[in-house]
């Protein structure tokens, strides 16, 4: 391996290594109770997000701060979020979660939504926490959707646009096209049909409402079988792509690797079910600020351990070991 790859040091416990175990385990364990207020991020659009804050805040301005970027259909109940945003906040960080829009508790305004390749509203909270927070020292987090979208962030912005020291990337689908069809064969349709449903439900209210300039009824997305099928009717139209290919050749990130200039850590499982065998070969090597850790298994933003005596959530300890390491020089300073 060169300087980019190296082996994670996850090791899954005897008996749960199995891909679909590691994905759905952090479903079913007990979640840190994080507290949390809410924020209304206004937009420069006329839309907003909704931020999710830890609590209690550090009392001083210039503590470091995590912003966290989540899944597909993510939220603040997500397990990872739960795991992330305590970790972060017992180590004395500012920790917040950006919702995509309408991911929150509220519909959002526009007649859109969101998709991987978003990346004006994580750039717009970033500029503002920058003005908010001009001595904190500053790591993004990305799972999943939200980690293509952070990748495709840094890969355009450059290492001197953005108020960051630092991005991590967790299971992100970095070749969208190929990580669609995966969803769309064998024992992964479970997850498909899961995100389906979820994404069909939010959006066949607005329909009803007259809200979205789509050429489809309540009927015709209902019937909507596939992620592919989802995004080619209705991601795409929403937001000015010509059809699903040019929206997973627009927005994925892994073509974009190269262009890496800020300090970034990846974190992936060899055997996640969402994504394609030897994702990574797909894409061109990394540049010499990205650090690739890749796990044999691990599952789709699973990662459970046996710490303790119980299973508990090595990408929780994995980031938290990654923003002491990247807070340790300014703090010495």
């Amino acid at each position: 391996m060169d300087e980019s790859w190296h082996i994670a040091d996850f090791r899954a416990p005897p008996g749960l290594g199995n891909r679909h175990v590691q994905t759905l385990l952090p479903r079913c364990l007990p979640r840190p109770a994080v507290r949390w207020a809410g924020e209304i991020l206004e937009l420069p659009d006329g839309d907003f997000v909704e931020l999710a804050w830890a609590q209690p805040a550090p009392f001083e301005a210039d503590a470091p701060i995590l912003v966290l970027f989540h899944g597909l259909e993510g939220s603040i109940e997500s397990p990872y979020a739960r795991e992330l945003l305590n970790a972060a906040a017992g180590l004395g960080w500012r920790a917040v979660l950006m919702h995509f829009r309408g991911c929150g508790e509220h519909t959002n305004r526009l007649p859109r939504a969101y998709h991987s390749g978003d990346t004006a509203d994580a750039r717009w909270l970033i500029d503002q926490l920058s003005q908010r927070y001009p001595r904190a020292l500053k790591v993004a987090a990305g799972v999943s959707l939200g980690g293509n979208m952070l990748t495709k962030l840094v890969a355009e912005s450059g290492g001197q646009c953005l108020d960051l020291a630092g991005a991590i990337v967790i299971s992100a689908p970095l070749d969208l096209a190929a990580c669609a069809d995966t969803l769309n064969q064998g024992v992964a349709r479970l997850y498909e049909r899961h995100l389906l449903a979820s994404l069909k439900q939010k959006m066949a209210g607005r329909l009803a409402r007259g809200e979205l300039p789509l050429a489809l009824g309540p009927r015709e997305l209902a019937s909507l079988a596939s992620l592919r099928a989802y995004d080619d009717a209705v991601t795409a139209p929403l937001h000015g792509f010509d059809g699903a290919a040019d929206y997973y050749r627009r927005a994925s990130a892994g073509p974009l690797l190269a262009d890496v200039t800020l300090p970034m850590l990846m974190l992936h499982a060899d055997d996640d079910p969402f994504m394609p065998p030897a994702l990574f070969a797909r894409f061109p090597r990394p540049s010499p600020a990205v650090r690739v850790e890749l796990a044999h298994h691990g599952g789709h933003v699973g990662f459970v351990e046996w710490r303790d005596g119980r299973p508990a959530s090595w990408l929780a300890r994995r980031v938290a070991r990654q923003l002491t390491a990247w807070h340790a020089p300014r703090a010495r300073r």
